[in-house]
């Protein structure tokens, strides 16, 4: 099988420009078709995309979903981006660009409700299912043709057919026989995209500039440029020795990316590796009175999805922005896992501290990196602080579900 009909599942060994059956030109081909067995899922503008379908009014209309205008853009839709509008962008610069937004308030609980619509039908095909955030994820569906009548292609095909009737919204595939080339794929045809690659990979990639590669941002981005390594065919072809002498062990993985190469297995233990909460204020802040007052509800609020959730966390993270719309991060890692607000406080307000010389902040947010299953404190020595604060959070826990989050409210809380 090298041709799949996306609109009627007419499959062949050809590879004509349109159907034979049904006339779309909506196929899916390629020579490789039948071994390709990695697959990356991608939900179309997400947010957006469930809000218009919740209001056909919206359809034609650009839509953004995201803060008030202090807050950023957290997505918009396929009409706004025409205007330049994207995720992350500041809202009164999205709002500049395109007046005429409709701007919604992000609602959550919809969002994550529909996501495990979309998830259990991506599990039911096959339970190595990565996910990286509510609206994608990898998936390995190598041997998987018997149990699901078809080879991966024909599956994935079937599933995003599915996944449109059912709920409403689009998503986008890419096919190929690793995690790198996948996520690649699933990303050059969007909305209601479909495209494989396989041993075409290299060439593919060789003209693409040095910023499609994982772990490659803005700033490292600009380093390997000034290096002599501006497109992916350039590192590709560059020594590894040298690679290795000039970026570490990551210098090898980049010409590994760079061949096409990808040895990460498809791991569903990797789904989350961090949580957090964060808020833009009204008004930016610098004293450091005023952001230790904005913290501790953050901190509350994290420490108490953790317990719920049943994971800790090894790593506390602070984030800042400042008035100029940079991300700083300060990361500090724990003797022993926590989950609660005492401990996430006390050392997030210590790296606060270091930050606070005067800078202007609009955000600030508190996290929690390398999770695990439970509370992790055991009989270590730097235990007993986390296990009484624990047994007090825990218990406030029981009295907010009982009579209501308002019950109890800690005299910090009352300052904000």
């Amino acid at each position: 099988m090298k041709s799949i009909c996306r609109e009627c599942l007419w499959t062949s060994d050809e590879r004509p420009p349109r159907c034979p059956n049904c006339g779309s030109p909506r196929l899916l081909s390629h020579p490789e078709l039948d071994t390709l067995s990695i697959a990356h899922m991608d939900c179309d503008a997400f947010y957006a995309s469930v809000e218009k379908r919740d209001r056909p009014e919206l359809r034609d209309l650009p839509v953004v979903v995201g803060g008030g205008k202090r807050g950023v853009v957290s997505t918009a839709c396929y009409v706004a981006r025409q205007y330049g509008l994207r995720s992350a962008m500041p809202m009164f610069k999205a709002l500049k660009a395109c007046p005429q937004a409709v701007v919604i308030k992000p609602d959550f609980t919809k969002y994550v409700f529909e996501s495990r619509r979309i998830f259990d039908k991506l599990r039911a095909l096959t339970p190595l299912v990565q996910t990286l955030s509510l609206d994608e994820a990898w998936m390995d569906l190598s041997g998987t043709e018997r149990l699901n009548g078809g080879p991966p292609a024909l599956q994935l095909v079937r599933l995003q057919r599915e996944i449109e009737a059912e709920t409403g919204l689009s998503v986008s595939i890419g096919l190929a026989p690793n995690k790198f080339l996948a996520k690649i794929a699933s990303e050059m045809d969007k909305p209601r995209g479909f495209t494989a690659i396989g041993s075409e990979a290299q060439a593919l990639l060789a003209t693409r500039p040095v910023g499609i590669l994982p772990g490659v941002g803005a700033v490292f981005a600009r380093t390997l440029i000034s290096d002599g390594y501006a497109t992916v065919g350039d590192l590709a072809a560059a020594d590894p020795k040298a690679l290795v002498k000039a970026y570490g062990e990551y210098g090898l993985r980049l010409n590994r990316l760079a061949h096409g190469q990808d040895a990460r297995a498809v791991d569903p233990e990797s789904e989350r590796k961090g949580m957090s909460a964060e808020t833009t204020f009204n008004e930016d802040l610098t004293r450091l009175e005023d952001l230790e007052n904005e913290l501790w509800p953050l901190c509350e609020k994290l420490a108490t999805k953790a317990r719920r959730d049943g994971v800790s966390g090894r790593v506390v993270v602070l984030k800042l922005r400042t008035d100029d719309f940079k991300i700083h991060t300060r990361r500090r890692t724990l003797p022993i896992p926590t989950r609660t607000a005492k401990t996430l406080f006390q050392q997030g307000r210590d790296l606060l501290k270091r930050e606070t010389d005067g800078r202007a902040f609009r955000l600030i947010g508190i996290g929690m990196a390398d999770l695990i299953e439970g509370e992790g404190s055991g009989s270590d020595f730097f235990a007993g602080d986390e296990d009484r604060a624990l047994k007090t959070e825990t218990a406030l826990d029981g009295l907010r579900a009982r009579f209501g989050k308002t019950a109890v409210v800690s005299g910090r809380a009352l300052k904000k």
